[in-house]
């Protein structure tokens, strides 16, 4: 991830992380099967992914 301060990546993370818990706080209220649940699931796991490898990227940083 060239071109990213660890500053700018460990912001990032903090941004992700607050995503996911507003999602998973929503995620209860949608109804199993719909549309607008499947997409919350998949949002979910990519925001996961994302802050997976920004955690790896800051590792190697460090």
């Amino acid at each position: 991830m060239e071109g990213f301060t660890k500053e700018e990546l460990q912001e990032a993370l903090r941004a992700i992380a607050s995503t996911i818990s507003k999602c998973e706080k929503v995620q209860p209220k949608l109804k199993e099967g719909t549309s607008q649940h499947t997409l919350l699931i998949r949002r979910i796991k990519a925001l996961r992914i994302a802050s997976a490898l920004i955690t790896r990227e800051l590792e190697n940083i460090s």
